[in-house]
């Protein structure tokens, strides 16, 4: 008897494993948490410069950051929704709950809005600019990108770009609704950032969107034209951390090395015997340029 059980209870934690996996490949997890690092440095930020103590206004803080993550999850979940008649070609994306099944297409609709129901309430709860900011971010990500250019467009991941941009303004949004240079900052530096780091996941996957009909960069004008857009981008980068010299000198000479690092590694590619391989160092590059100069804005800040 004592084994049957045991085997039950194991039985039973596989099952709630596999769903709280399926249900993080849902909302896509990585997204919510690289997304809640941007919003949580506008925060942060807009907390420093308008001299601000965050701990007597932690109520703010679980607002935006609640918020902010419900609506992407929300809209990531919306995105799965859209996308369940392509996801299955793709090898990225086939083993995703809403094709394999997991998650009924209903249960993702409710789940979605309501997810996003709540993250603008909790939002408009920070500030109204806060929540009005949240809903530009859900429809540039739902009704801009997935449902109309993703499918349509070789502009598309610039499109897409305009969504990733903004939860940093929701962050800086929920302390400053005016905003500022600061947050301006940001939204170009996040908006600069996507294209090179988007262009380099979508030459590892071209034959992936090429089979889902996706007309992506690579795919509509080939791996050269995707290397010049990368080069381009990266140096639209260049002069957008001086927008942020509050910050010091010192946080400039950082930003500068991780651009030039990256249009170092960037030009390589014209050189390179394997276009795909570099193009894996050019995306793993990408995140943790992100990571480095979000989490360095935040430790200069504190000694700025």
């Amino acid at each position: 008897m004592s084994n049957g059980r045991t085997m039950a209870q194991s039985a039973d934690s596989i099952e709630t494993s596999s769903f709280l996996k399926d249900f993080l490949a849902l909302i896509k997890i990585g997204i919510v948490n690289s997304n809640l690092v941007t919003t949580f440095t506008g925060l942060w930020l807009a907390f420093q410069f308008s001299n601000r103590n965050f701990l007597f206004e932690l109520d703010l803080l679980f607002y935006t950051i609640a918020g902010t993550a419900l609506i992407i999850a929300g809209s990531a979940a919306m995105n799965n929704y859209i996308d369940r008649d392509i996801d299955p070609v793709m090898s990225r994306t086939k083993s995703r709950p809403t094709v394999t099944g997991r998650f009924k297409p209903s249960s993702v609709l409710i789940l979605s809005i309501s997810f996003m129901v709540i993250g603008e309430v909790l939002l408009f709860s920070a500030t109204t600019s806060a929540g009005l900011w949240g809903i530009a971010g859900i429809l540039s990500y739902v009704v801009l990108y997935s449902m109309w250019s993703k499918r349509r467009h070789v502009g598309n991941t610039i499109v897409g770009s305009i969504s990733g941009a903004i939860p940093p303004l929701i962050g800086w949004a929920a302390v400053e609704p005016t905003l500022g240079a600061g947050a301006l900052a940001l939204f170009l530096i996040m908006f600069a950032w996507q294209p090179p780091h988007f262009y380099a996941l979508a030459m590892r996957r071209t034959e992936e969107y090429r089979a889902a009909g996706i007309p992506m960069l690579p795919v509509v004008k080939g791996f050269a034209r995707t290397k010049k857009s990368i080069i381009a981008w990266i140096l639209l980068l260049f002069p957008l951390p001086f927008l942020l010299s509050g910050l010091g000198i010192w946080f400039i000479i950082l930003a500068t090395l991780l651009n030039v690092g990256w249009l170092y590694f960037g030009i390589r590619g014209f050189k390179t015997g394997n276009d795909l391989k570099w193009a894996t160092k050019m995306f793993i590059y990408s995140l943790n340029y992100m990571t480095i100069l979000f989490v360095s804005m935040i430790i200069f800040s504190i000694f700025s």
